[in-house]
């Protein structure tokens, strides 16, 4: 009987949490807040993932999180071909993947990175492909959780105390240190009261490291290596939701019909890399080529990410500024790309999905994909 009202207040939890308001988007049930997710760290049936690299991982993660790399979703082969187009990776491998994780069907998945969004939209995008049920962006990150922790906030307090006792300190300890060598010469009652404040000071450094480390228990955000027990996971192909996804071909075709059409064109192509990228000036990993698809629209994700405020999106109006003044509009079927899809273009796509662009699509191959193509044309 407790076992049964435990899973039932499970569930009544996960339903419970509110689609986040505000901010005037349409489709208000991609994100949660801090306030809320915090509520639901330690939940057996919520999995919170970081879509940061391992070492961004390791240096902190929200307790109990898992990571998964959103630059590593995207599978491809070293010519960038992608196995099973438009999927980032193929079912029995994710399903594989995504199992070892820890994760199962029932759960309700939260990615996350930093703040800023991209690696957060593309777990979400990843899973949402997979035709998981339940799976959000949490809309200010890591630090956005660490800024409401109170433990985590009483820890900042102690640590920048601790780091003004150790600047105050260094100065008398280095004297009393010349002294002992002889390099500097004192009065025994200078030299005594050099070591009283020494010994103070070393104490009030004691006292802090000390309170420190009973905090850090508490944190919310912590450092280390994750902690996983694998579980199974099953991709039913019939759930697949391959609506935000686009393969090369599509691309190409798109590609193909802005050169010739302009403005009067039904697609927009975007392009949400850096100009060093985009002008092919800086190539990454083993891409054959540098530069941009033909016709693409230049929009780099930064102009979607509110650094600001530290949120992973700026508000709808916002939101509806940037892409009006580029021409992206309801009316046109959207492409998107960065290197591998998973990241800066799929932060793109996640926005335009919040304002309720109904054909906003992710091209998973990317750069990655069609740089090593040398069928296809390539602008600088």
């Amino acid at each position: 009987m407790k076992r049964l009202l435990k899973t039932l207040l499970v569930a009544a939890t996960l339903t419970l949490v509110p689609a986040m308001a505000g901010n005037g988007y349409e489709k208000n049930d991609i994100l949660i807040s801090v306030e809320e997710a915090i509520k639901l760290i330690g939940n057996p049936k919520v999995m919170f993932v970081s879509g940061d690299s391992p070492d961004i991982n390791e240096l902190g993660h929200i307790k109990g999180s898992v990571e998964m790399y959103a630059h590593h979703l995207h599978h491809s082969d070293i010519m960038g071909n992608m196995q099973c187009d438009p999927l980032f990776r193929c079912i029995d491998d994710a399903e594989q993947y995504i199992g070892s994780k820890g994760i199962s069907n029932d759960m309700m998945v939260i990615a996350y990175d930093d703040f800023k969004g991209p690696n957060a939209t593309g777990v979400y995008a990843f899973f949402k492909s997979y035709g998981h049920k339940n799976v959000k962006i949490l809309n200010g990150g890591r630090e956005g959780i660490k800024a409401i922790d109170p433990a985590q906030i009483e820890y900042d307090k102690y640590y920048q105390e601790l780091r003004e006792v150790k600047k105050d300190g260094k100065k008398d300890a280095k004297k009393l240190k010349d002294v002992k060598k002889g390099k500097v010469e004192v009065s025994a009652a200078e030299k005594a009261a050099l070591e009283k404040s020494v010994k103070a000071n070393d104490a009030k450094q004691a006292e802090l490291e000390k309170k420190l480390e009973a905090l850090e228990p508490k944190l919310l955000v912590v450092k280390g290596k994750e902690e996983v027990t694998p579980k199974h996971y099953k991709i039913d192909p019939k759930n697949l939701d391959l609506t935000h996804l686009a393969a090369k071909h599509e691309v190409a075709a798109a590609s193909a019909d802005i050169v010739a059409k302009g403005k009067e064109s039904k697609y927009v192509i975007i392009d949400t890399r850096g100009m060093t990228e985009i002008i092919g000036e800086r190539k990454m990993d083993n891409v054959a080529r540098g530069g941009h698809v033909p016709g693409a629209t230049f929009i780099e994700w930064k102009k979607i990410s509110d650094g600001d405020n530290k949120l992973s999106f700026r508000t709808a109006e916002k939101l509806k500024q940037v892409f009006d003044s580029y021409g992206v509009t309801k009316d046109k079927t959207i492409y998107a790309y960065c290197h591998v899809g998973t990241g800066r273009s799929s932060e793109i796509i996640t926005a335009l999905e919040l304002l309720g662009y109904p054909n906003a699509k992710i091209f998973t191959g990317s750069w990655d994909g069609w740089g090593n193509d040398m069928n296809l044309p390539i602008k600088k």
